[in-house]
């Protein structure tokens, strides 16, 4: 079985990627909505109530978990994998949505040893230009920045923040009142940046308006969901470590911190179905 975890719902776009990609595959999924949003809180309560909600799934019988939440895997993902996970569980993993993300961009698999790599190789793809449209929390991380420098220099990475984006979708604003908004971030970025070859969208509430970012963008640009990207980096982990593959029946169970009948009732605009939750310590 197969966990994964979120703050709240943002991550059940890429949950829905996942059981389209892998179908016989069984899943876990965790909201931990009793605490969300963690855009507003400090970087060690994100990383403690990470670990809390991995651990969690982790005794439910999920060696693999997927942080499906930005905020999260930009925060502590790193720190939990380097310091945590090889005293703790060293033989479960954890993996998050920003390295599938880098993996499709700079076209090297995360299990590259970087630190071998020479400049040549670091600089055999092509000098694309990267915007990022995140959360602030996760643009301030320099997450994305960070590790497609160490996989490809030469590519040239733009940022920017969508502070209200998150909070609109989870209030079920409607695409007329969002389109200003992404209208002015893109315009922003364009007009501090230039127009980018590629841009990535680095929240999982997002694919839920790609249309209105598609609109905003020159058409020439090539924009990069989490989910579908997610789904393609797991069915290539999963062909690799095969161990990890579920044995039981295909299945996906969800679960929230908050109010069950609550984030129910707002799951399946994330989702694209109703999706029943259950309520967990």
């Amino acid at each position: 079985m197969i966990g994964v975890f979120d703050s709240g719902s943002g991550g059940l776009t890429v949950m829905r990627a996942l059981e389209q990609a892998l179908p016989m595959e069984s899943f876990t999924y965790l909201g931990d909505h009793g605490n969300a949003p963690y855009g507003n809180r400090s970087p060690a309560d994100i990383y403690d109530l990470t670990l809390r909600g991995i651990e969690r799934l982790f005794g439910l019988g999920c060696p693999l978990v997927i942080i499906a939440c930005n905020t999260a895997a930009a925060t502590g993902l790193r720190q939990l994998q380097q310091t945590w996970l090889p005293h703790a569980y060293p033989q479960n993993r954890v993996i998050g949505v920003i390295v599938p993300m880098i993996e499709a961009i700079t076209g090297m698999p995360w299990e590259t040893n970087v630190a071998g790599l020479s400049p040549a190789d670091a600089d055999a793809g092509p000098a694309l230009h990267v915007a990022v449209f995140a959360t602030r929390h996760t643009v301030n991380t320099g997450a994305y920045v960070t590790e497609i420098a160490k996989r490809a220099p030469a590519l040239r990475v733009s940022q920017q923040a969508c502070p209200e984006l998150a909070r609109m979708i989870d209030e079920g604003a409607s695409d007329d009142d969002i389109r200003p908004f992404v209208q002015g971030y893109v315009e922003e970025l364009l007009a501090a940046h230039g127009v980018p070859d590629v841009c990535i969208l680095g929240c999982t509430h997002y694919p839920l308006i790609e249309h209105l970012f598609r609109a905003a963008l020159p058409s020439e640009v090539r924009l990069l969901t989490q989910g579908d990207v997610t789904a393609t980096s797991l069915r290539r982990y999963l062909a690799r470590h095969p161990r990890f593959s579920s044995t039981a029946p295909a299945a996906t169970t969800y679960l929230t911190t908050g109010d069950p009948q609550h984030v129910s009732q707002v799951a399946g605009r994330f989702h694209g179905r109703i999706v029943q939750f259950q309520k967990v310590a």
